[in-house]
């Protein structure tokens, strides 16, 4: 994974976009592992290099993190929805 900064403070950046989790499904039944991290198969070839890994897994780390969140303001959105729906 080549970036600007081999950390993964940059997916906290407000331009960052994350991939829409309908497309990560796909992408992970199509090639059998997380975009950005590279497969077995690689791994097997080239061997592991366990700095990049961890920049890697923060990386997916810090993603999730802004899944969770994304998914809890959604998870938020519907319960005010439900509330308001059973008050009336």
């Amino acid at each position: 994974m080549q970036t600007q900064n081999p950390w993964g403070d940059y997916v906290f950046n407000n331009n960052y976009k994350l991939m829409p989790l309908n497309k990560l499904e796909k992408f992970i039944n199509k090639n059998k592992h997380l975009p950005g991290v590279p497969s077995a198969k690689e791994i097997k070839e080239k061997g592991l290099n366990l700095a990049e890994t961890d920049a890697v897994q923060m990386v997916k780390i810090e993603e999730l993190t802004l899944y969770i969140i994304e998914q809890n303001k959604r998870i938020e959105k519907l319960e005010k929805q439900i509330k308001k729906l059973q008050n009336k």
